[in-house]
């Protein structure tokens, strides 16, 4: 058996939301109607960056139009659009993830990320920093290859899960002795599978459901990147710290 380590894209590797930057490439190629960011997503959006709105409600919120956007287009048309936007934009990393992808692999560790992220942009991001493999959200075709509407979400905890048990099996994984690293809830069922699970700029939901596992919270580390400073924080701290704000 061998170690892996398990990443998200969104928040854990990438800066920012890519589904924001694909939002911007859609509504220049008209397939997203500018009112349709403004007044479905926006509010949302500016909720959570003045911090008095769910971050996971914004990206869900974003997934349910891009889902009915793309309904009815061909699959050539999205991923040029989804290339471009990685080709761009693929590197705005943190510096923190981006090191340690570099020593996973210099461990021989396999590497793999598992994201909420379009598969199509997962795929992408995934020959981008040389991934082993990669599990995304499935937007399903018609037998013409075009967008139905549906979706196989892989942005929730439970599909998470699911896809490490997955690799698993496909790669002899000790668990264990494994890692993951992720910012959001939706992260919180691969903490609980491996032995190494890292906050990467978490989200107070998440700490709040690390603080409130004892398995989990024995063995997490938090890692939190500003500018081009790394502090590794102490959930004991963090704990004390929410406590205080009651």
């Amino acid at each position: 058996m061998r170690s892996a380590a398990f990443f998200d894209i969104d928040g854990t590797l990438y800066r920012e939301v890519f589904m924001k930057e694909i939002f911007k490439r859609m509504i220049r190629s008209e397939i997203i109607k500018e009112n349709q960011w403004y007044v479905q997503v926006k509010p949302y959006y500016d909720q959570y960056d003045r911090r008095i709105g769910s971050y996971d409600e914004y990206l869900i919120k974003m997934a349910a139009i891009y889902t009915e956007a793309i309904k009815g287009f061909h699959r050539s048309v999205i991923e040029h659009i989804i290339h471009h936007v990685v080709e761009d934009k693929g590197m705005r990393n943190y510096l923190f993830t981006r090191n340690r992808i570099k020593w996973h692999k210099e461990q021989d560790h396999k590497v793999i990320t598992i994201s909420g992220s379009p598969a199509e942009l997962v795929k992408e991001m995934a020959a981008l920093h040389h991934f082993d493999d990669w599990r995304g959200s499935l937007y399903l075709l018609d037998e013409k290859d075009r967008y139905t509407g549906e979706c196989i979400p892989m942005w929730d905890s439970r599909s998470k899960q699911r896809a490490i048990f997955e690799m698993k099996e496909k790669y002899d994984i000790d668990l264990d002795s494994s890692y993951a690293y992720g910012d959001t809830a939706g992260d919180f069922s691969m903490f609980q599978l491996v032995g190494h699970p890292v906050l990467v700029n978490p989200t107070r939901e998440l700490i709040n459901l690390v603080l409130s596992d004892p398995a989990v919270r024995a063995k997490a580390e938090v890692a939190v990147e500003r500018k081009d400073v790394i502090y590794h924080v102490r959930l004991e701290d963090l704990a004390n710290d929410f406590g205080k704000e009651g």
